[in-house]
């Protein structure tokens, strides 16, 4: 059986209070990260917040567009779309 892929779109907003999925925003899921956009500081803090709340290795995601934008895109191994988008209204 082949391991689901999926890609989801995710608007950042660094250097919040702190890390939180908000919810939907469009297409697309919006997530403050507390660290700063620097160095990928802010990328892979989003990353360690999707991580923890799919309940999957941090090694089972990939940011594969946005590494310098606010839009970014995921990919996902794993899960379905379907499953990932249950989970993130967690």
């Amino acid at each position: 059986m082949a391991i689901a892929s999926t890609r989801l779109k995710f608007r950042v907003v660094p250097g919040a209070g702190r890390s939180e999925i908000v919810g939907r925003y469009g297409e697309a899921w919006k997530v403050r990260v507390g660290a700063a956009p620097e160095r990928g500081r802010a990328n892979a803090e989003l990353l360690d917040v999707l991580s923890k709340r799919l309940g999957v290795r941090a090694a089972e995601l990939s940011i594969v567009a946005g590494h310098s934008a606010r839009d970014k895109v995921v990919e996902l191994r794993g899960l379905s779309a379907a499953e990932a988008s249950s989970r993130l209204e967690g």
